[in-house]
């Protein structure tokens, strides 16, 4: 690889900060979130959102709870322009707790189209100006100096002050665009020069937006720039500091949690991280990584799926499987180590809940592999185990337990495993609840006409039982409170040999329907087997078992017999 093309960036940039705070710091209150889908993320598709797709995401955001949303870029097209005249001209779209943002460039003419487009909008609005600072994008787009450039900026916010200064429900933002790789004392005095000229206070608020346009360094860069800005600002007090990450290098998520330990108070980005390049920064993970710390997001996700499913209408682009906390794979495990310690942790919630006498939403959430419940957003636990050829007996007894209700006993759980093995390493592919309740009645529970109980009359201890084997009835009648042994002696008399090792029985309630399962582990021919049976009954139940271990003894010597060479 040609590496040596390019330059660290402490080559590129100094990053004066050398005292740093941020290291130590915790978050322990959500940044004020401001998505900017329906700007830098429409700007990013390939089909750009019509009025009907941006007016869905627009609401979906305000269901969600965002305070303030940057809705367009209104000075370069007709369309961001028309939606911004919507919000004015139909109230009920925003509320009026709901901050409008509009975005332009530090140029008259477009920013004279911007403040006509929310001429009217009784909602508070953020006239957002932004403008190139970095080096190579002062000489190579803007063709200016470094001085020119600082003029250039102070000339439109002089513009907007006098277009928009005098109304009390707009605010100002300035982005020195590429802020990341902006020389640190140029980015301090352009930003400073806007807080004077703008008179930031704290009752009037200047936004400062710092990008990381393109992503060029590791995140604990970004975050000593953030704090650089954060403790040499002036106005500090009437300053909200804000970032915007990109995800170049696929950091922006730690980029702008480490800006916020350094000192930003807002985040611009896109919900599942939409954006040019490799996107903008993802603000749902970010909201539900607060989240799983304990911290209140401030957005409501419980119902994430709609979420993505709204999310992914409008933009017309998929929400990868494997996307933090909405990906439909997120919450699956697949490997038999994480599926056992999943079940097992399921179980342990339960048992904490129920001696706690509280729901199981409300208990603590302590389960291995699930940084958060699935529940909180909305998932069933359906999904959260499945299983291919990696998987073990934890997850298809998972699988059978939370679908049908069937506990099997831990050694039939070892048993079971090897012939879902050799089920899917001839299939390749996943085994579904179904799949496995299938294979588990054909290898356990088999039945046929050849072995049947043709007459079975239970009265109080008094049993009295009629089996036909290939055609050969044998009948007994005996005081007895375990019919299945009895009938378990009676196959063996046939010439199927059993031996009964362990019965366990299990109700099952499905529907408000009961079953009886009886789980029978045998010997037979000095190996133990396993049967099932399920009955109307428990002793109905046990009797099937006993006859399901006949029909395989029955079924494994047939195949014995086939196997044996003819003279």
């Amino acid at each position: 690889m040609p590496s040596h093309r390019y330059r660290d960036v402490y080559e590129r940039v100094s990053v004066p900060l050398t005292d740093r705070h941020w290291p130590s710091a915790r978050i322990t209150e959500a940044p004020l979130w401001v998505p900017v889908d329906l700007r830098d993320g429409n700007q990013s598709l390939a089909e750009p959102m019509d009025p009907e797709r941006k007016r869905t995401l627009f609401e979906l955001m305000v269901a969600m709870g965002y305070k303030e949303i940057e809705v367009g870029y209104p000075s370069a097209s007709q369309s961001d322009f028309d939606f911004v005249r919507l919000i004015r001209d139909d109230p009920a779209l925003a509320p009026e707790d709901v901050t409008v943002v509009v975005f332009t460039p530090a140029r008259r003419d477009l920013i004279e189209r911007t403040v006509e487009s929310v001429e009217g909008i009784t909602n508070d609005v953020v006239i957002h100006m932004y403008t190139a600072t970095a080096p190579i994008w002062r000489e190579q787009v803007l063709g200016r100096s470094r001085a020119e450039v600082a003029e250039l900026i102070i000339a439109g916010g002089r513009d907007i002050l006098e277009l928009a200064g005098d109304r009390a429900n707009i605010r100002f933002e300035f982005s020195p665009e590429v802020f990341i790789l902006t020389e640190p004392d140029f980015v301090l005095e352009v930003c400073d020069s806007m807080t004077t000229l703008w008179d930031a206070t704290p009752r009037r608020p200047v936004i400062l937006n710092l990008p990381a346009t393109v992503e060029v360094a590791t995140p604990n860069v970004y975050a000593d720039q953030i704090e650089y800005m954060h403790r040499n600002l002036a106005r500090r007090d009437g300053v909200i500091l804000s970032v915007h990450p990109h995800n170049d290098r696929g950091t922006g998520v730690a980029c702008a949690e480490l800006a916020v330990l350094a000192g930003a108070q807002r985040v611009e980005g896109c919900i599942f991280g939409n954006g040019e390049r490799t996107g903008n920064v993802d603000i749902a993970t970010l909201a539900l990584n607060l989240h799983a710390q304990g911290v209140d997001p401030m957005i409501d996700f419980s119902d994430i799926d709609r979420v993505r499913r709204t999310v992914e209408y409008c933009t017309r682009m998929p929400v990868p499987e494997r996307h933090p906390y909405v990906g439909d794979l997120v919450y699956t495990a697949f490997s038999g180590t994480h599926q056992d310690a999943i079940k097992k942790g399921f179980a342990a919630h339960r048992e904490r809940a129920a001696r706690a006498g509280r729901s199981e939403r409300e208990m603590r959430w302590e389960v291995p592999y699930l940084p958060i419940d699935p529940a909180d957003v909305g998932r069933s636990y359906d999904a959260v185990i499945r299983v291919n050829s990696q998987s073990g007996k934890g997850g298809i007894a998972y699988l059978l337990d939370t679908e049908y209700g069937i506990a099997l006993p831990r050694r039939l759980q070892i048993d079971f495993a090897g012939h879902v093995q050799r089920l899917t390493d001839e299939t390749g592919g996943e085994v579904t609840a179904a799949m496995l309740h299938e294979l588990l009645t054909a290898v356990y529970s088999p039945r046929s006409e050849r072995i049947r109980l043709s007459e079975c009359v239970v009265a109080d201890d008094a049993v009295r039982l009629a089996l036909a084997v290939n055609g050969r009835t044998v009948a007994r009648a005996a005081e007895t409170e375990n019919p299945a042994e009895l009938l378990a002696a009676m196959v063996t008399e046939a010439g199927l040999p059993i031996e009964v090792l362990a019965l366990t029985r299990q109700t099952v309630d499905r529907v408000g329907q009961y079953a009886h399962i009886a789980y029978l582990e045998y010997r037979s021919e000095a190996n133990a087997q396993w049967a099932i049976g399920i009955g109307e009954s428990p002793t109905d139940a046990a009797c099937r078992a006993v006859l399901a271990a006949a029909e395989r003894i029955s079924a494994s010597e047939a195949q014995s017999a086939d196997r044996v060479p003819t003279a």
